[in-house]
Formats: C-alpha cells, structure tokens, sequence
C-alpha cells in the first residue's frame, strides 16, 4: 500500500462530492474535517423534515416504523430513541480480524459526506460528532465479516456508529484499544443520543466498499505505472527488442492504455546500450515471447479498467446513499441506491486485472531464471549454479502469489445470500470483493517487486553492457538497500526491500528522474 504521511490540511465536506485526493488525506494522512456552513444548512433543513413526520399519526419507514423485514411495525414515539439504539447495537454484529485503519477512515469520511447532502435526515449535532470522531483520531473496531454490501455496509457502518454513542471498543490516536466511552472522554467528547431516523442513516450505505475502491485505484495506479519500469527492465535483461513498443505500432490498435503502457517503456529504454548491441543481423530471432511483446496490451487493459473503476467511484463520490431518503422538496421515499452492484463489479473487475498483470510479470521473472531462455545468462541468475540457487526461490514465492491472485480473480458479486427473511433476496457482496481486492493489490505489489529484482540482477550479469539511465537509476535505488550478484544469502529481507522500494514509489520516481514523468 502506499506510504502514509501526517498532514493538517483541513478537508472541507459540504454537499458536494469529495476529490479521491481529500478520501486518501483523510483515510491515510489523518487530515481533519469540517463540515461546511452550506453542510450544516442542508442537514437542518432535512432534520426538519423528518420531526415533522415524526409528529405525524401516519407510519413512515425509518422515522416511525421498524426496519427490513419490520418495516410494517409503527414504533411509539416514547420507544424511538430505544429503536436506534437497538439498531445500532444488533447491527454491529461483524466478526472476524479487524480491518485497517485507512479503511474505516474512509468509510467514515464517506458517511459523513452523505450527512452532509442533507438528503439523509440526521440532527447537526449527530454530523458534527461524527466529524469530531474522525478528527480526534478514534478509529471504532471493524470487523473482516458481516457486510453482504445491501442494504451497504450495514455492520461495518453500525461498528462506527457504536463508538459514536459510546459503546463498543476503538483504538484512539496513539494506537490504544480501549472503549469508546472512554476515548470520547478522554477527547472532550460526548456520546450521542440517537433520534428518529438517525441511527438508519448513519449505517445504510455503501462507504465501505466505496472508501476501499478509492483506496485501490490511487494504489493500482501507482503500481502499473511501476510494472511498466519493471517490464522494461525484463526487456532488457532478457535481450528483447525494444521495436514492438514503437508508437506507430501502438496506434495501429487504439486503445488509450496500451498507448500508455508502451509509451512508458520507450521511456524507460530510451538510450539503451544492452538494447543497441542487438539490433544487428547477428540477432537471428524473430519474435520475443509474449510476455515481452505484448506487455502494452495487458498492461494497457489493466489501466482502462482502472480508469473505468474511477469513473464509477467518482460518480459514486457524488452520491447521496441512504434509505429512505429526504427528497429536496421535503418528501421521504424509500429506494434501492444502497444495493452495491455499481461497486462490486468494478471491485471484481480490477482483481482480475491485477491478477493477469501479475502472470505477465511472473512469466518474465520464469524467463530470466530459465538457462534455455534467458539468451546467455547463468541458471537461475545464481553466482555458483549448484552450489547456489540463485533467485530460484524467489520466483516461487512469485508464483505462489499469482496462484493465490487467481483464485482472488473469482468475482463475488456473482453471488447473493438472501437475508432479512427474503426481504433482502438480493445482495451485492460487494464488501467481499473489495476486502479481496485489497489482498490482490498487495500481492501484485510483491509480484512486480520480485520480477524488479530479477531484472536488476539480470542486467547486472550482462556487464560489460550498461543499461539505459532510467535502468540503471532505478537499480541503483534498489542497491541502496540490497547487494548486487553474488553467493546466496538470506533472501526474504531483499525480497521485502525492493516490496518497499515499489509500495513507496521509489522505484517508479528512481526511473522518473531519469526519463520525465511515466503516465
């Protein structure tokens, strides 16, 4: 994941929709918010809605009725503020690990900016509370299992609501876990009392999957940019011809990330001597392997997908989720935007992209380790065949992390489990796909990171030929914490330092430095 770096630039939230940039300061940066005055008057306007139904002798569903399967019971107005505390409490019903703390960040960040719509009924002071959670660091305890992503995020959103009333542990600023009542007294903080609609409001939406979306695409862009360095790299190690990256070649079949992709890799190679000494008649191959060739078309497709997912996401930044809603003319209508299909398929589609990006990479770390294949290189790239194993291993563990983003790739927003006795017949599951997104994009980072390696060890072993400048920046960066070709030695801590040298984005700035800006 990337880096995360503190910051105390306030992020507006108003009814309008927030920026990807404001979801990562506040989810990963722990930037505070502040709820707009234009926030604050769109929210009494919409509190004043729903008091005045909740005057009314007529039920309304979520202001003086129950809920799900419930939603024909009128509740007493003396037993409403008992109904959200009993919603909030049997909601928050996850299990399992806890998830991380930039997901709840911005799964909170999300609600409150649905808040802030004035679409969802909630009193000022509830808005303004939450705001202060986030702000005073309290990141309330969620759970891996619970969410079926409809009605959204119900349990992992009710966990965040729990704190806000003082129940249920969190872990504060410094890293604690202990009980919100305390936290919230420890920060000058009081719980709140939950009235009509409220407790609805704060649980019924999709911000879970939608923060985790967010979170996903800022990393995956960062990370294809670095396969693309990488790709560029096994080109070279592994003598391949820098031609098939040609930009007239690439209009040929125009497609906006293939264009990208192998714009990247022209970059990377610009200049290469390795590259130069086999351009001649002396090189009797035809064609490279796929997996050197035809990169930019992978690699390219996985960056449409990604920016298919941030459109989706960007019109879902823009969306007010909860049911029911307060109309803009005072009405309150049930609906069904909290289903999380939009979301799930997007979320299914980028691990699957981010496994077939993976394959491609593992294929080429397979190639330089390979005697047969590798056009002049020790086997397995080891400083003593037989005596050493070289990076034999390490392309295992890569494999054994492509076989694991496969079976990441199996969509699950093809499933549903009815629930709510059959009144929810229909889920999205989308929660699932993002909490297994997340897996995907770690593992991708540590694929591409492992063929990085490989590849700098490679172009080592061709000396007396130099790299391309980009290459060799690059090389020198991942040396800045790991030795170069040599007898075996503990290979986990190189492994987890060129994983660093990606998720941080040294690698990609290292060629950047050299070759301008990657797209």
């Amino acid at each position: 994941m990337a880096a995360t770096l503190p910051t105390t630039r306030v992020v507006p939230v108003g009814p309008g929709p927030l920026s990807f940039d404001a979801v990562l300061a506040v989810a990963r940066s722990g930037a505070p918010v502040e709820l707009t005055a234009e926030a604050l008057g769109a929210i009494a306007e919409s509190r004043g809605a729903v008091e005045a139904l909740a005057s009314a002798e007529t039920p309304h569903y979520g202001v003086s009725t129950g809920f799900g399967a419930l939603a024909t019971r009128h509740i007493a107005p003396e037993r409403r503020a008992a109904l959200q505390r009993s919603l909030v409490r049997s909601h928050a019903a996850g299990s399992g690990p806890e998830v991380e703390r930039e997901v709840v960040r911005a799964m909170m960040l999300l609600r409150l900016s649905t808040l802030a719509t004035g679409r969802t009924g909630v009193h000022a002071r509830t808005a303004s509370a939450y705001a202060a959670l986030l702000n005073a660091g309290i990141t309330p305890v969620v759970h891996e299992h619970g969410s079926l992503g409809c009605s959204g995020d119900l349990a992992p959103l009710a966990h965040c609501a729990l704190a806000l009333t003082g129940e249920g542990p969190v872990t504060d600023a410094r890293g604690r876990r202990l009980d919100a009542a305390e936290a919230l007294r420890e920060a000058g903080l009081q719980p709140v009392e939950l009235r009509e609609k409220e407790g609805l409001a704060l649980i019924n939406g999709t911000d879970g999957m939608l923060g985790m979306l967010v979170l996903a695409i800022a990393d995956l862009r960062g990370l294809l940019a670095t396969a693309d360095v990488a790709a560029a790299m096994s080109v070279e190690g592994l003598l391949g011809t820098d031609r098939v990256f040609a930009a007239d070649l690439q209009d040929l079949r125009p497609q906006h990330g293939q264009a990208l992709a192998a714009a990247n890799v022209r970059a990377v190679l610009r200049g290469s001597p390795i590259v130069a000494s086999h351009r001649g008649p002396e090189d009797t191959r035809v064609q490279d392997a796929y997996s050197l060739r035809c990169w930019p078309a992978v690699g390219g497709a996985a960056r449409d997908t990604v920016e298919h997912a941030a459109a989706v996401a960007s019109r879902e930044l823009a969306a007010a989720i909860d049911n029911p809603v307060i109309c803009a003319d005072g009405r309150t209508e049930s609906n069904g935007n909290f289903h999380g299909a939009p979301l799930a398929y997007v979320l299914d589609f980028l691990a699957i992209a981010a496994a077939d990006v993976a394959s491609m990479a593992e294929r080429r770390t397979d190639r330089f380790l390979d005697q047969a294949r590798s056009h002049g290189l020790p086997p397995f790239l080891a400083d003593d065949p037989g005596v050493d194993s070289g990076l034999m291993i390490a392309q295992y563990t890569q494999a054994a992390i492509v076989s694991e983003l496969k079976r990441l790739a199996v969509p699950a927003s093809v499933d549903s489990i009815p629930s709510s006795a059959m009144q929810e017949d229909h889920v999205s599951m989308g929660w699932s796909a993002a909490r297994k997104l997340r897996r995907a994009v770690d593992g991708l980072a540590r694929v591409i990171a492992i063929e990085l390696m490989t590849a700098a060890r490679g172009i080592e072993l061709r000396a007396p030929l130099v790299p391309a400048a980009a290459t060799a920046a690059v090389i020198a960066a991942l040396r800045e914490g790991t030795p170069g070709p040599g007898a075996d030695r503990f290979l986990a801590p190189e492994i987890e330092a060129a994983v660093e040298l990606v998720n941080t984005g040294r690698a990609r700035a290292a060629a950047e430095s050299i070759c301008g800006r990657l797209a």
